[in-house]
């Protein structure tokens, strides 16, 4: 464990299932005002995830290659000692809704009482991002037109959408795949 967590190392954790527009333009955002960025793919079980946790550091890694400065790390448990374990002293959050709002000031102030060392920041969704949810790519991608991306182009980078469209072509109409409505 790192003796001084950086204040220029901040870590963006979430569940990225997939990885949207909305979570890479808090990246690139994030990459711009931190010397380093870590993306921590978190696992969480009470979540049923379309893709693996695997499936979706590699997803990240496509969408994050042109950014030297950003990693992708998987964690379990809480995302403040993961935070921790990488060294970093700020926690970067996206706010997308006032619902958003409310939970991640629940959120952090549970966080402070577990790490005070440890700083919250928060970017707002740019406007046409902040809409966009794990729950309506997963609609758009099941219920859209297979014959052309163009839907789907509006939620997810281009390199994600291959992707998304094979975890659903993989069933028959009328079955949901796990990890569906999350």
């Amino acid at each position: 464990m790192p003796n001084s967590l950086n204040p220029r190392h901040a870590v963006y954790a979430g569940s990225f299932d997939p990885v949207s527009l909305g979570h890479q333009d808090i990246i690139t955002r994030g990459a711009r005002v931190f010397e380093r960025l870590t993306v921590g793919v978190g696992i969480n079980p009470e979540k049923s995830p379309l893709f693996t946790p695997q499936e979706r550091m590699d997803l990240l890694q496509r969408v994050l290659k042109p950014f030297p400065n950003v990693e992708v790390a998987c964690f379990e448990g809480l995302a403040v000692n993961f935070v921790r374990r990488c060294g970093a002293a700020v926690m970067l959050r996206g706010l997308r809704t006032l619902t958003d709002i409310e939970a991640e000031f629940t959120m952090t102030l549970a966080n402070r009482a577990l790490a005070h060392d440890i700083e919250t920041v928060f970017l707002m969704a740019s406007e046409k991002y902040s809409h966009i949810s794990s729950s309506l790519i997963k609609q758009v991608a099941q219920l859209g037109d297979d014959s052309t991306n163009e839907p789907l182009e509006s939620f997810v980078p281009h390199d994600v959408i291959a992707s998304v469209r094979a975890k659903f072509q993989r069933f028959e109409p009328g079955h949901k795949p796990m990890g569906f409505g999350g």
